[in-house]
């Protein structure tokens, strides 16, 4: 039997394991559990796809989503490896195909869903035949604790009684601490050996915007993003269809996805948006949990997310190749008011409590100071020795100023007013503005009405949300966020202390527009027109197999057949992501493209 580091060379077409991959295989291999903690993009799959080929028996991978499995069997399948689903898309013949396979020995790897490996006849099935290893993808669902708790999922915990010998392998991307230790109970794997990765993921560059005219916004981080793949992703099914509809209006290529379409309409979306007919999908947080999608390039937040194991989850969809993306959130304090009503409707007590934390360190990320990805991965428990340079904040630091007399202008408004109204009419009073709701109260006869025509409506709205966060005013949000005093705000009022806060950022620093962005930007003029030949090649023979285009090479890896032009098959081997199969299926057709462009 060839050696773990053959099949990652011949079989994966890679070079060389990851941080903690060899030591997670080796632990499986041995017949011991492990519990695995490590960031989308990291290379969770591998550390069990490659045991199941080595130890013998079958290999079975429960998945909470049926996308999951059809992208990573079909991207198994590509590469010679005996990998099947087993799920409710299958109709009759093919269930009665993968069974006969099942029982036949003719599979390495098996994708299950977990109910139906809940099933006692599915169960008793797989008893009677020689098992390698059961991995648990998505382990944070078995917990209640985690951000995204299946009942169905817990019902795994069984599991253990059943194949008491067998190593069980559990995986996840996010988990707290305490979820973490739900896990290993829930499945009854308190012996596994625990694998801990960093979460960080450098080459996604984190950005966050206060938001001010948000389609703008994103009209214009779009600008930058010229024919790359990306998410937006929005709370609310309405917010989705509006801004999938703004960007295809504006010649964006773009399409909505949410739970309320018809699952023929989600499937044809998920679809075009893998073979890349489709760039841009605007959807809820329904989408994305299951796409396998390696090249990416950027993640927008158009809304608050509710917490930050989420936010990261969401963003990790970005650069799961490894190569430069980008994360954009934009930041309204409305988004925090109705996040925080939403909260209080609930009749839990503990869950609000629980849910009010996260909402609250959310919040603190989008507001920090300092280096993002210092706040996002202390959150998740670990810490960084220096700031990471690929942030906003690092990359252009916020200018701070002395804002005690502005601010002293808005606290005077809020009283003035009665702290009987909201942000914006307490702004369009210090704007001078002439709206009718002003003229109804009378309020053009404040002495603070159009007291601050020094800053703009956008500058303004920054300072108000500024002293909501730092305790000088608050919202009441059973009493329509109308803005009051803090006891706090009566010390600055006074003069008793200064302020300083940082100037409003709502549109990212302009940079000279680049040909192209992402990865592809420092490629030279002759490899980008290779780069782009070789993709349309990927394209065609992706449609005529029916896969997905990174099914047959991801972007990774025609950057480098772009860079290094390989002229036989021994140069095309050496190219990261080319293994003997793909090698006997793809090769000439690659090179001859090669020779092509260099005649």
């Amino acid at each position: 039997m060839s050696s773990i580091h053959d099949s990652l060379r011949r079989v994966f077409g890679l070079h060389e394991f990851r941080p903690m991959q060899q030591d997670i295989i080796e632990q499986l291999m041995a017949g011991g559990d492990a519990f695995v903690l490590m960031p989308t993009g990291g290379g969770k799959s591998l550390c069990y796809q490659l045991p199941a080929l080595h130890r013998p028996g079958l290999g079975i991978v429960v998945s909470p989503l049926i996308s999951l499995m059809k992208d990573q069997v079909d991207a198994l399948v590509a590469i010679g490896v005996r990998a099947a689903m087993y799920n409710s898309t299958l109709d009759a013949a093919e269930k009665n195909s993968v069974e006969e396979r099942l029982h036949n020995g003719e599979l390495d790897l098996l994708y299950v869903a977990p109910e139906r490996m809940m099933r006692p006849g599915f169960i008793h099935r797989l008893e009677q035949i020689p098992l390698a290893l059961i991995a648990i993808d998505e382990a944070h669902c078995v917990s209640q604790w985690g951000h995204d708790f299946r009942p169905e999922y817990a019902a795994l915990g069984e599991l253990r009684q059943h194949f008491k010998d067998l190593p069980f392998i559990a995986l996840t991307a996010t988990a707290d601490p305490q979820t973490r230790e739900d896990i290993v109970q829930v499945l009854g794997i308190q012996q596994a050996q625990r694998f801990a990765t960093s979460f960080d993921r450098p080459n996604i560059c984190y950005t966050v915007l206060e938001k001010h005219r948000a389609q703008s916004q994103l009209l214009r981080f779009l600008g930058k993003q010229e024919g790359n793949s990306g998410i937006v992703y929005a709370l609310s099914r309405k917010r989705v269809e509006e801004v999938a509809g703004y960007l295809y209006e504006r010649g964006h290529s773009a399409a909505a996805y949410h739970a309320g379409l018809s699952a023929e309409t989600r499937k044809d979306v998920q679809e075009r948006f893998l073979r890349d007919d489709v760039l841009i999908v605007v959807a809820t947080v329904a989408f994305g949990m299951g796409i396998d999608k390696p090249n990416v390039r950027f993640v927008v937040h158009y809304d608050l997310p509710r917490h930050m194991e989420g936010y990261y989850q969401e963003t990790g969809r970005a650069g799961r190749d490894g190569l430069p993306s980008d994360a954009l959130l934009l930041y309204g304090g409305q988004d925090v008011a109705t996040a925080r009503y939403q909260l209080e409707q609930g009749v839990n007590e503990a869950q609000r409590r629980i849910d009010s934390h996260k909402l609250n360190s959310m919040v603190g990320f989008a507001e920090s100071l300092t280096c993002r990805r210092r706040v996002l991965l202390g959150y998740l428990g670990e810490q960084m020795q220096e700031d990471c340079g690929n942030c906003d904040i690092c990359l252009d630091p916020p200018e701070r100023y002395d804002a005690t007399e502005a601010a002293r202008k808005v606290l005077s408004c809020v009283y003035r007013v009665g702290q009987r109204f909201g942000i914006k009419h307490v702004v369009d009073v210090l704007r001078g503005a002439d709206t009718e709701r002003i003229r109804k109260f009378g309020h053009e006869d404040l002495t603070t009405y159009g007291i601050g025509l020094e800053y703009s409506h956008a500058e303004w709205l920054s300072i108000v949300r500024q002293l909501i966060h730092r305790g000088f005013l608050v919202q009441d949000i059973a009493d329509f966020s109308v803005l009051k005093l803090t006891p706090e705000a009566l010390r600055l009022l006074r003069g008793e202390e200064c302020l300083e806060l940082a100037k409003p950022r709502v549109q990212q620093k302009t940079v000279k527009k680049k040909k192209k962005s992402g990865p592809v930007a420092e490629l030279s003029e002759d490899d980008l027109r290779l780069f782009e030949t070789l993709r349309e090649l990927r394209k065609h023979l992706a449609q005529q197999q029916s896969v997905p285009p990174y099914v047959i090479f991801g972007d990774a890896t025609l950057l480098e057949m772009s860079r290094q032009r390989p002229s036989d098959e021994a140069g095309f081997l050496d190219i990261t992501g080319v293994g003997q199969v793909k090698l006997e299926r793809h090769g000439a057709v690659f090179l001859e493209a090669i020779a092509c462009d260099e005649s």
